[in-house]
């Protein structure tokens, strides 16, 4: 009796466990040290400088709902006075302490990619900047890395208007801080977001 309620227990061990791993859902957590944001402001018409924000976050689902969190006042342009201005004048954190861009991608040709291989996918991005949502268009390619890890990124730079988020006012206020003729209101954006999968009880 008691070999018989041990191979029962074993049993229902093992269907518990097939059961999980056939109706568990699959999850990627954005992984921030090995993910950027990179956006390219050009001044005197010629002279383009590459800034980051250290801090960024985010999920990518089951579905396919993508969505990056970046904390603002993590800019970073390797000019202390300039990033504070930026926080200042530009994004003005203490009212707009973040942006978020969101965008579905096609979940069934992510969970068919093999390990190495990548595919290129349009993207609708909504942006949420400075109080204002607006959409944009770019072309990403998404690739299945190793151990389960998954990379979108831009094949070219995504071009934000600073017009479309009430943020010109903010660039002719660097502009005048910093006694130049002139800096661009067109805005390229460049991501590599890495997502580490994990999977989540249904």
């Amino acid at each position: 009796m008691k070999m018989k309620k041990l191979i029962i227990k074993g049993l229902l061990l093992v269907l518990t466990s097939v059961s999980f791993q056939v109706f568990a859902k699959q999850e990627w957590i954005l992984n921030s040290e090995m993910s950027s944001v990179y956006f390219v402001s050009v001044k005197k018409s010629a002279v383009a400088e590459t800034h980051t924000f250290k801090n960024i976050s985010g999920v990518l689902t089951e579905s396919g709902q993508a969505k990056v969190s970046i904390d603002l006042a993590s800019v970073e342009s390797m000019i202390p006075i300039r990033n504070e201005r930026m926080k200042q004048h530009l994004f003005e954190v203490d009212k707009f302490p973040k942006a978020t861009i969101s965008a579905m991608v096609n979940a069934d040709k992510i969970k068919r990619l093999k390990p190495g291989t990548s595919k290129q996918q349009p993207l609708k991005l909504k942006l949420s900047l400075h109080g204002i949502e607006s959409e944009l268009e770019g072309e990403f390619s998404v690739t299945k890395l190793a151990n389960n890890k998954i990379q979108v990124s831009t094949l070219k730079p995504v071009i934000v208007n600073a017009a479309t988020f009430s943020l010109v006012d903010g660039i002719n206020k660097l502009r005048e801080l910093a006694s130049l003729p002139s800096i661009s209101t067109a805005v390229p954006v460049m991501v590599t977001l890495v997502y580490d999968g994990k999977s989540i009880a249904p």
